[in-house]
């Protein structure tokens, strides 16, 4: 799947899945459950345990492209390459790394750097990033997108943290073209309810095509 493919895929998709767990069985098991729910995307950190192989395990096991699969939380650019090599379609990391973005556009992988101002919107576009992530996005607010995108209206904003069912729908009717939701979408781990996952993903999905719809 090459870059402009899966940028799209993304925004058709409208969640991103940003999978923390304890150990690969159980970050398999969260991703599983997240794909039942009809989520499309999944972020697979590298703060789960020897994130590559799980990376490498999963973009096999969905190698006909049933979902896209990303790496989050990486930190250097030496990371990135990692995940790229073992099959990581975009890299998605906490701030703001320009030789990250840079590794990315040589490998022709979507990047999506953390930000938390508008310079560092600016100068992350100026390197290359294709989705700016907003991060943390419980701090910053839906109102961060609807005021950057005034004097940057070509900016593809995603916001991370913070991010719930409740207000999914502010951040999309703000303009954001997808969020990313990380625990209050796979709480149901944490007890073993996977199901509750699947049915999370479910009213996620539907609460962004209802502000996709009234926007």
């Amino acid at each position: 799947m090459n870059r402009i493919t899966t940028l799209s895929r993304i925004q058709e998709a409208g969640l991103v899945a940003v999978v923390r767990a304890s150990s690969m069985e159980e970050a398999e098991k969260i991703t599983d459950a997240c794909i039942a729910g009809g989520v499309a995307a999944v972020e697979l950190t590298f703060t789960v345990p020897h994130a590559e192989k799980l990376i490498e395990s999963m973009a096999d096991r969905y190698q006909n492209g049933e979902i896209i699969i990303g790496a989050g939380t990486v930190l250097d650019p030496e990371t990135a390459r990692t995940a790229i090599l073992a099959g990581a379609q975009y890299i998605v990391s906490p701030y703001f790394d320009p030789e990250t973005v840079k590794l990315c556009n040589r490998y022709g992988i979507v990047s999506m750097p953390g930000v938390f101002t508008p310079t560092e919107c600016v100068h992350a576009m100026e390197c290359g990033a294709d989705i700016l992530k907003i991060f943390p996005g419980d701090v910053a607010g839906p109102a961060f997108i609807r005021s950057v995108l005034g004097p940057l209206p070509h900016a593809l904003m995603m916001p991370s943290g913070g991010v719930t069912v409740e207000n999914a729908g502010d951040w999309i009717r703000a303009g954001a073209i997808a969020v990313g939701a990380g625990g209050s979408l796979t709480a149901g781990a944490k007890t073993g309810d996977y199901q509750k996952i699947t049915e999370t993903a479910r009213r996620f999905l539907a609460e962004i095509q209802k502000a996709r719809e009234l926007r």
